[in-house]
């Protein structure tokens, strides 16, 4: 699993807006109630309890940035998607908190 920063993660979106790179599957895992409040365009809402009856619904092979508040849950369910097989899971450093500072100031926080 490899950490990105809300930074690195808004230039790799807006290079694949540009196709210049591939889109990577955004799963968001906190709860629904969080979700919305908040979220980053075009995320997989699946919350991190209901993750491992669905797996299969989640492509092993794409680059998978895995999204929460902070950044634990989504470290704890990147772990999880690595020892399940998937080869490109990244962890977004800080969360949602991260990217409405560095990325999107007109986020809501909670």
């Amino acid at each position: 699993m490899r950490q990105i920063s809300a930074s690195e993660l808004a230039e790799w979106l807006a290079a694949a807006g540009r196709q210049e790179r591939s889109r990577p599957v955004l799963l968001d895992v906190r709860e629904p109630w969080e979700t919305t409040i908040c979220r980053i365009d075009g995320a997989l809402a699946l919350p991190m309890a209901a993750l491992p009856p669905r797996l299969q619904e989640l492509d092993p092979d794409a680059e998978t940035v895995v999204v929460c508040h902070h950044g634990v849950r989504s470290f704890q369910v990147a772990l999880f998607l690595e020892r399940n097989g998937f080869a490109s899971v990244y962890n977004l450093s800080g969360g949602v908190a991260a990217w409405a500072d560095d990325v999107d100031p007109s986020m809501p926080r909670y």
